[in-house]
């Protein structure tokens, strides 16, 4: 029997390797930093409300958060923030640039599992350099027929990805730990969209789960995905 699906995309960060887990420890040190000015939770709500308002000018990635977290130190200050302050947000920006990549539980297994009959595409946003980067360090690269950084996950880029690199959306399925990117665009793309949880998905990442999509499925680890493909029926 011929397989529903031929081409499996994979988000990367939080879906193959740990990565809010750094942005989090961060964050933690960034609101220490400025513990006199405000609570914690403060801070970080300052820092969220300017990640959300940058996003349309510096995109995904540590060099807009490093950005972000600069422009919440002048406002939290009232513009009076140290020179050795932001010196040391940038210092911590750089510390982020350079954590390490873990791969989650299950991640290698999983890709080597499917890959003899699917094609891998990893689809991911952010920073050009940074994920490079990471994606060499994880040591998954050679499992990839191909690799799409992307300012944005949209249905129209899943269709433009998933026609480049497989037989369409119609044959392909897309898997990862945010329901607002990689599932419910995926989805209306006319593909499969498996949410695969993780603790620590950003906030901005944040969506109901459509439950009643037709196509839309949830593992609770990678451990799980072969079975599900293996699952999959033609329509």
């Amino acid at each position: 029997m011929p397989h529903a699906v031929t081409t499996l995309g994979f988000d990367a960060d939080d879906t193959l390797w740990q990565n809010e887990h750094y942005y989090k420890l961060t964050e933690a040190r960034f609101t220490d930093l400025l513990a006199e000015h405000g609570e914690a939770p403060v801070v970080s709500g300052r820092l969220l409300e300017a990640e959300r308002r940058n996003l349309k000018l510096y995109g995904y990635g540590i060099k807009g958060f490093t950005l972000s977290m600069i422009e919440t130190a002048i406002e939290v200050t009232d513009g009076k923030v140290a020179v050795d302050v932001i010196d040391r947000i940038l210092a911590i920006g750089r510390d982020l640039l350079s954590h390490p990549i873990d791969p989650l539980p299950h991640a290698r297994a999983a890709l080597e599992r499917l890959k003899p009959d699917h094609r891998l595409v990893l689809i991911t946003k952010g920073d050009l350099f940074d994920q490079e980067r990471k994606l060499a360090q994880s040591g998954l690269g050679d499992y990839f027929d191909a690799v799409e950084i992307v300012s944005e996950k949209t249905p129209a880029v899943y269709d433009r990805v998933f026609r480049r690199h497989g037989d369409g959306p119609e044959r392909a399925l897309m898997v990862g730990n945010s329901l607002k990117s990689d599932v419910l665009p995926a989805l209306a793309a006319g593909a499969y969209g498996v949410h695969v949880p993780h603790p620590l998905t950003w906030a901005l990442e944040h969506a109901e789960a459509p439950e009643d999509a037709p196509r839309f499925r949830r593992v609770d680890t990678l451990g799980d995905l072969p079975a599900l493909v293996a699952s999959l029926r033609p329509d």
